[in-house]
């Protein structure tokens, strides 16, 4: 089984979190997992997403939305493979992070959800509690920001060997296992 992890990361805090989903995903026997950091490049890794079994997008939140590089690569996608919906039944999962609580997260895995359903992807999002430390559940302390869509991390420090923090590296590593299990079981 196949994954794919595609991502922008302006700063590296980005990157840390797509290296946390690569490692959390790896967890699963018989998961190949490919990253690929789009950065400044428009060649993009058509044919080896196109033979993935999901993937996993990932992008700061710049302005309340996606990095610009992502939304370029969005864009790609539809002579690349929406036209003949290459990508359809492929399971879809994102990540982001921001400088602040909130910064407006949750409308960036909103836009990375709505590329993916407008791909005919299957998507699937966090299936955790929001952080509670006095619940007797082994996840207590992941999902921190509370949300469901995907993973979010907080990246309040301008170095990213500082943040995103233990626990939203958790999560996101958690976010990768998932997304790694639910494939095995719906291509097995």
């Amino acid at each position: 089984m196949t994954i794919s992890i595609i991502y922008d990361s302006g700063f590296g805090h980005t990157k840390k979190l797509a290296e946390a989903v690569a490692k959390g995903a790896t967890e699963i026997d018989e998961s190949e997992v490919h990253i690929f950091h789009i950065g400044e490049q428009t060649n993009y890794p058509w044919e080896i997403l196109e033979k993935s079994d999901a993937i996993i997008f990932g992008s700061p939140t710049y302005n309340s939305s996606i990095s610009a590089k992502l939304k370029a690569f969005f864009e790609a996608s539809t002579k690349a493979a929406w036209n003949d919906f290459k990508w359809r039944n492929k399971i879809a999962a994102g990540f982001t992070n921001s400088g602040s609580l909130s910064g407006d997260k949750l409308n960036a895995l909103i836009t990375i959800a709505l590329f993916a359903a407008q791909h005919g992807m299957i998507w699937a999002g966090l299936d955790l509690h929001p952080a509670n430390p006095e619940s007797p559940l082994s996840t207590k302390d992941l999902n921190g920001l509370g949300s469901w869509l995907g993973a979010m991390a907080l990246s309040e420090n301008d170095s990213p060997e500082v943040t995103p923090g233990e626990k939203d590296l958790k999560t996101a590593e958690y976010l990768g296992r998932r997304i790694a299990q639910l494939t095995k079981d719906f291509i097995n």
